[in-house]
Formats: structure tokens, sequence, C-alpha cells
């Protein structure tokens, strides 16, 4: 399992993204450099996600961002979580 907030602080280099309830996009933390950089950084952990294919509302939060690798992780094993 991907530890969405440790990949945020890694990125935006701010403890505030562990914060349950702090809004990304309105923090100002990620900017639309950081926002690639998340993508790539999970695509190196095996999650591709496609900026036109998403509700990029999902990208607010960090359990959006978890329901978008789960979303992903679901259409791979079919339609059917693989734990």
């Amino acid at each position: 399992m991907i530890d969405v907030e440790k990949l945020l602080y890694e990125i935006c280099e701010d403890e505030s993204v562990f914060d349950p309830d702090i809004d990304l996009i309105d923090s100002g933390l990620p900017d639309s450099f950081s926002v690639i950089e998340l993508i790539s950084a999970l695509e190196d952990r095996g999650v591709t996600l496609y900026l036109t294919r998403i509700d990029r509302n999902k990208l607010r939060t960090a359990n959006g961002i978890r329901e978008l690798i789960s979303e992903y992780e679901d259409r791979q094993s079919g339609g059917r979580r693989i734990c």
C-alpha cells in the first residue's frame, strides 16, 4: 500500500500534508509541477493515472488520492480487489 501522506511530504516538503482535513489545492502546497511529480511518483509505484480521465477534485486530499489509487487497482483487477 502506498503511504500517500509520506509521498506528499516528499514532494511538498511541508508537514501540513499529514493533516487529514487539509485541502491540498486551497493550501497551495502542491503547485502544477508538484502534481506532475505526484503522478510520476505513483507511476513509479505501479499506478498509472491519466489527468484527462480522473476527477481532479480527488487530488485535493490524501483520501481522494487514495480513492484514485483504489479505483486504478480495481480496474487492473477486473473490478474485484485482490488483497
